[in-house]
């Protein structure tokens, strides 16, 4: 007995052995489709100093008689911001809850305790409880598991975030994963990404950036559906999600990233041009068409000497340039209102649902408000 169970475990060895031995010639023949992961290396083509943002040939808009409408996010977040006060004032004082969003911070980056200061002040100026866990630069994946765990968990906590960037030796993508998809106010977690993807289908989220950026084009009447947009990015934070949700609004969609032969060729075809890469001046006047409608959602910091702060926020599109040609466009930050999409994604994003979620659907009370909200949110995501 013994002698034939050990030829039959010989006998299933040199099978795996030679299943394997195939499995490995498929992969040289048929390389896997989804291991092909390259990072977005942006080189710029020009300098992007600060000395040289402009064409000194290039006249400027007043110089031409043609003025690009500036798409300010401040007007359009204060009234958000109003409207969602009033909405949980009455909600606190019908039924006695608060809503409630969770923030976990990791290490003391000073760009991300900026967001989460922002993201605290929101919740608190419109009556949302906010809960902050900050760890240190080095706790391990497990501390950090624990702490999503929790707010996981927490009736109180209705939405969490966990603010990007994390410690390189922290997997980021398990980290989204772990969050409730239910709770994922950032939109981020691969339910919801696949949600939006899929027409007939809701996210539970939707990423703030992007939200943010068809909100400003909705309510500025700009005509989507049908319309050629170029996004430039692919980031899973700004560029894909807005792809996959302006698609949803039946505009054919192009994105360029880094790997992308002659952008310019493709972006000068955009009736609206979307920029989310991170790169100062990296769009100039020659990559688009007349008439074409910027948004801008990059914000990069560089060194500016002239500066009180020892730096300045340049943005992706040259702002000198784009306003030339384009008919609207959002604003350099500082010279009129800052990053137009930033005055909107905490309100729009991150305080919108929270109060609609934070009382549960299923109360009576609640039938109305809940309808109200499911009607403004499909509002975004038609088709």
């Amino acid at each position: 007995m013994q002698d034939r169970a050990a030829m039959f475990c010989r006998m299933l060895e040199k099978a795996f052995h030679s299943s394997a031995q195939r499995a490995n010639k498929h992969r040289l023949r048929f390389p896997p489709l989804t291991s092909v992961d390259l990072p977005d290396i942006w080189i710029p083509r020009h300098d992007t100093s600060i000395a040289k943002t402009c064409s000194p040939h290039l006249k400027t808009n007043s110089a031409i008689g043609q003025t690009a409408r500036v798409l300010e996010g401040k007007p359009i977040a204060n009234n958000i911001n109003s409207w969602i006060a009033a909405e949980i004032s009455e909600l606190k004082n019908t039924i006695g809850k608060t809503p409630g969003l969770g923030v976990i911070l990791v290490g003391g980056r000073r760009d991300s305790q900026s967001f989460v200061h922002i993201k605290m002040k929101a919740c608190m100026k419109v009556g949302i409880a906010p809960f902050t866990v900050e760890l240190p630069e080095d706790c391990t994946e497990a501390e950090l598991l624990d702490a999503v765990s929790s707010f996981n968990e927490n009736p109180l906590i209705h939405g969490v975030v966990v603010q990007l960037p994390l410690p390189k030796h922290l997997d980021e993508e398990k980290i989204i994963s772990y969050v409730s998809p239910e709770k994922d106010v950032d939109g981020f977690h691969p339910t919801n990404v696949g949600n939006l993807a899929m027409r007939g289908r809701e996210p539970s989220f939707i990423p703030c950036a992007s939200k943010s950026c068809v909100e400003l084009l909705l309510r500025n009447d700009v005509k989507i559906k049908g319309k050629n947009v170029v996004v430039v990015g692919r980031s899973k934070l700004g560029g894909l999600p807005t792809s996959l949700l302006i698609q949803r609004h039946h505009a054919t969609v192009t994105t360029v990233h880094a790997f992308t032969g002659n952008p310019e060729q493709v972006t000068c075809g955009a009736d609206i041009l979307v920029s989310d890469i991170g790169v100062p001046n990296m769009i100039r006047g020659h990559w688009l068409k007349p008439g074409v409608i910027v948004v801008d959602m990059g914000a990069n910091s560089v060194e500016d000497t002239g500066s009180l702060q020892g730096h300045r926020l340049v943005v992706d599109v040259c702002y000198e340039e784009a306003i030339v040609k384009a008919s609207a466009i959002t604003p350099v930050p500082g010279v009129v209102s800052g990053p137009t999409y930033a005055h909107l994604d905490y309100s729009n994003a991150y305080l919108l649902p929270l109060f609609s979620i934070g009382y549960g659907y299923n109360h009576n009370i609640l039938r109305s408000k809940f309808i109200l909200f499911q009607l403004r949110k499909s509002t975004y995501l038609s088709g």
